[in-house]
């Protein structure tokens, strides 16, 4: 793994290109999101790796002395990480951090819709790793679909609802465990009392950052009836600042993936009262930073996930009644709320279910190991990040350590005269 991590620094800039050619990535941003983020959490493991590994002893009943018992970490075995392509770097090597530090072989498949991506991890992790223990495959759905056939250990995936639906379709032929790192519509609540410059400050960062193609972005707002018309002021005054009155022109701001992800985009734009944005140009797959006026919840905007850089509004003037509409949908993959009263604060995450969530500020909880990162519901299963990581690639097998002496009698046939004794010491 230190062979991995000195690598990522000399071949930095390698990885800036591939990213740069396949999302038009700045350096800044391929830093934050892919390189900083998985050296962060090659760190922490290398750091904690060693207590991690330990088989841990715990208590055992009276009723089994003079028995010890203990819980024994081992790999699962061969393992498979299916990445996804938004962020093709980070959400291929991270996972595999957590398998190798475990101590599985894996089978690596980048997305093929990241192609110089794609083909930068192969070589990269040629130079590190002895094919034999981790290897990279690298192709179409064809390719998946092969893959999904064969009987792995455990599958991660990483990608959207509709395909872990297949990927534990086809795991279950084989009992396979799975990790599923999906997605949804992630809200975020503005409330009456949020500090509003610093709110569309964040929120513009969070939901712009790779072109809104994050699946923890912002996927719609709700904003309080009172401070609407201001906030959307601020968020406008927030994106031309981060990006200039022409985004296209912005050496900061990402395309979209490819030109099918491009016209769905733009198909969802349609009939859509744009208030901000809404510009785009085919030839470079570039969208505006875009905000639109949701006509309310049955809206097509606000069916499925948008995953690009487009911000349905929606109002609200009752908190219980927003908090209602939320739960009424699929549990999100992250909640962000905005506001400075406790009370509310709390009734929004206790009243709520999400993957993750973050109290006036949006993704930032991705970038602390120590906060596992997963889904509920329909937005995942299974969880990584810090010791999760290594926790989700482990099983840990209970262990109990017997003597030949002594051998109290009192579990042996013939039971009669025992069962008193018996139920004494096992209350």
């Amino acid at each position: 793994m230190e062979t991995l991590r000195n690598l990522l620094k000399t071949r930095e800039k390698e990885i800036f290109e591939a990213l740069e050619k396949d999302l038009h990535k700045c350096e800044f941003e391929s830093f934050i999101g892919e390189v900083g983020i998985t050296l962060d959490e090659i760190n922490y493991t290398l750091k904690h790796l060693e207590s991690w590994m330990k088989t841990r002893k715990v208590s055992t009943p009276i009723a089994l002395f003079p028995a010890k018992s203990y819980l024994q970490p081992e790999p699962y075995g061969n393992t498979l990480i299916l990445a996804p392509w938004n962020y093709p770097f980070q959400l291929a090597i991270s996972p595999l951090v957590g398998a190798i530090a475990a101590g599985n072989t894996a089978i690596v498949k980048p997305s093929e819709m990241a192609p110089h991506t794609s083909a930068m991890i192969a070589g990269l992790l040629k130079d590190v790793f002895d094919p034999a223990h981790v290897a990279v495959i690298e192709g179409g759905i064809d390719v998946n679909q092969v893959l999904l056939k064969m009987r792995f250990d455990l599958i991660f995936f990483t990608g959207s609802p509709l395909v872990g639906k297949l990927v534990m379709r086809a795991a279950a032929e084989h009992l396979t465990p799975v990790v599923l790192e999906l997605g949804g519509k992630s809200p975020c609540f503005v409330d009456q009392d949020a500090n509003l410059p610093l709110a569309a400050k964040r929120i513009a960062w969070g939901k712009f950052l790779n072109a809104g193609q994050t699946c923890v972005a912002p996927d719609y707002l709700l904003v309080h009836r009172s401070v609407r018309v201001e906030f959307v002021e601020e968020l406008k005054k927030a994106i031309t600042k981060a990006y200039g009155k022409e985004p296209a022109d912005s050496p900061d701001y990402p395309r979209i993936i490819t030109e099918r992800h491009f016209d769905r985009l733009n198909k969802l734009l349609e009939g859509q009262k744009i208030i901000f944005g809404g510009n785009s140009d085919p030839a470079s797959r570039y969208i505006a930073p875009t905000l639109v006026d949701a006509n309310g919840w049955s809206d097509p905007i606000m069916q499925d996930e948008i995953f690009g850089p487009l911000l349905p509004i929606l109002e609200f003037h009752d908190l219980n009644g927003a908090i209602g509409n939320v739960n009424a949908r699929p549990k999100p993959l992250a909640l962000y709320y905005f506001g400075n009263e406790k009370d509310r604060q709390n009734a929004v995450l206790e009243k709520t279910s999400s993957g993750g969530a973050c109290i006036n500020d949006v993704i930032s909880h991705l970038a602390n190991p120590n906060l596992p990162f997963g889904g509920v519901g329909e937005s995942g299963m299974g969880s990584y990040h810090g010791k999760k990581s290594f926790d989700s690639f482990t099983h840990e097998k209970s262990v109990l350590r017997n003597y030949n002496f002594p051998d109290p009698p009192v579990r042996y046939a013939p039971y009669k005269g025992k069962l008193r004794l018996l139920r004494y010491f096992m209350g």
